[in-house]
């Protein structure tokens, strides 16, 4: 049996004080109780076989806290890949939303067409090759030689006339296509493109389902617009030129194709899908990357997380605009133009593209405000030297005679309130804008950190107020051994 240790052995307090050897200057005890030793020594043998058994069970069981921690980081991550795939998405159906039920968005979007170069040269293409069509040339070159011999020409001459119905030709596509470009680039046309626009985007929507008619259409795997209002203006213009012909013109309904793919029956169906989830899909997007960033272990680094994905996103959804591009003009039918095509497809993301470049500027700078208010060297140095820069000027302000007073503690007070009241504006204004761009955004920021700037500037702690004392600070002498 072991000895009664309830009273204090000193021997034993040496051994437990230095387990691993005497210290410096100290010599191994020799004396002791054969008893005392011996119970040391079963001491030290029960200890190693505790360490063991603990090192065994730590090495069999993971620690429970860190499994908790790996699937809160996996699902974190698992929710902000999918917010950010959500905003992709979301972006996409913003835009189809605003071009199928805001009428002054889609106006605003084709509008820039009608004075467009390579738009203009193809109009003009299309609408002479569709009025020479209506045109007969021989019934032209006919009356033209009948006129002749009734006005006592000789028969000879009626029918030289009559064997020039190629130069009449040429020289009548001359005449047309003069008078086209005259109407297509005037600025007459650029209001009736408005106009016509206007007057038809209430059918848009049946359009991109396939359904009804107007001046956009869906038939045929095509869409193409209608031009033949455009004919009739060329027509009334050829008609006060001179050219009686032009008045047997009939009214044509002739198509100017913009697009032409097999799979355009989907992309309708895409288009409904994505104008019914435009409203919801962000509010989705937004809800899906809070919790993603309220899963994550280190929250800061969530939302980091969460905006370089929508950034990354945004950047993904530029390249895709590209490629696609490409592949939209080599879907063209044969002989349209790709210079108009491609015209009208920039004007028609040109929206998409600012709705793009805007979310992805937010998202970077919301990733860096999450960076800078951390604590690795680079952020504490940058807030330090902007706090140290406003700190000097507050100084020499004070020295010319300003003085705070209560508004600088009400600042020191409730600093953080004020800050987050700064950034909830800002956020509600970037919220309500009704479609804000890359410039919306940087403005917004630039008046964030002016605000968080006067907020520093304002800002005096207690100790510096002339109300009350300061506080001398007392610094911690080093240890000194003894």
């Amino acid at each position: 049996m072991p000895a009664d240790t309830s009273e204090p052995d000193p021997e034993r307090s040496g051994d437990a004080r230095s387990q691993d050897g005497p210290s410096k200057g100290e010599q191994p005890a020799t004396g002791g109780s054969p008893n005392s030793a011996e119970l040391s020594a079963g001491e030290r043998s029960e200890l190693d076989e505790l360490r063991h058994r603990l090192t065994a069970l730590e090495a069999s069981t993971p620690p429970p806290r860190a499994r908790h921690h790996r699937l809160r980081t996996s699902g974190s991550v698992v929710l902000i890949v999918i917010s950010s795939l959500l905003a992709l998405l979301a972006v996409i159906a913003v835009w189809t939303n605003s071009i199928i039920g805001d009428t002054n968005r889609y106006v605003a979007t084709v509008a820039p067409l009608a004075s467009n170069p390579d738009v203009q040269a193809a109009l003009t293409n299309r609408v002479t090759s569709e009025v020479l069509a209506q045109i007969d040339v021989k019934a032209v070159v006919d009356q033209l030689s009948q006129a002749a011999v009734e006005q006592g020409a000789p028969p000879e001459l009626g029918k030289l006339i009559g064997g020039l119905s190629g130069p009449i030709t040429s020289g009548l596509t001359q005449l047309v296509s003069t008078t086209v470009n005259k109407v297509v680039t005037s600025d007459q046309f650029a209001t009736l493109w408005v106009d016509a626009n206007r007057a038809v985007h209430s059918t848009l929507d049946k359009a991109l389902t396939g359904k009804g008619g107007g001046a956009v259409s869906l038939e045929n795997n095509q869409v193409a617009i209608d031009i033949g209002p455009f004919v009739a203006k060329v027509k009334d213009q050829l008609v006060n030129s001179g050219f009686g012909p032009a008045a047997k013109i009939p009214e044509v309904h002739t198509s100017f194709v913009v697009y032409q793919s097999n799979d355009i029956g989907k992309f309708k169906t895409y288009f409904r899908l994505l104008e019914i989830m435009g409203t919801w899909l962000p509010i989705i997007a937004v809800l899906i990357a809070a919790a993603g960033v309220f899963t994550a272990v280190n929250r800061r680094r969530g939302l980091i997380g969460a905006a370089l994905g929508v950034a990354v996103a945004m950047l993904l959804l530029g390249v895709v605009l590209t490629v696609f591009r490409s592949f939209y003009l080599d879907h063209l039918p044969p002989g349209a133009s790709q210079a108009a095509a491609g015209a009208i497809y920039d004007a028609l993301i040109r929206f998409l593209r600012a709705s793009i470049r805007a979310v992805g500027v937010t998202a970077l700078v919301t990733a860096v405000g999450a960076f800078l208010i951390g604590p690795s060297r680079v952020a504490v140095a940058i807030r330090n030297a902007c706090s140290s820069a406003i700190g000097a000027l507050r100084e020499v302000s004070t020295a010319h005679g300003m003085r705070l007073g209560p508004v600088g503690r009400f600042v020191h007070r409730y600093k953080r309130w004020i800050g987050a009241a700064i950034l909830a504006v800002a956020a509600i204004v970037l919220a309500t804008w009704s479609y804000p761009t890359a410039a919306v955004v940087v403005w917004i920021v630039v008046v964030v950190l002016v605000g968080f700037a006067i907020r520093e500037f304002l800002e005096t702690a207690p100790e510096d107020s002339p109300s009350r004392p300061s506080t001398p600070t007392v610094e911690s002498a080093p240890p000194t051994g003894g």
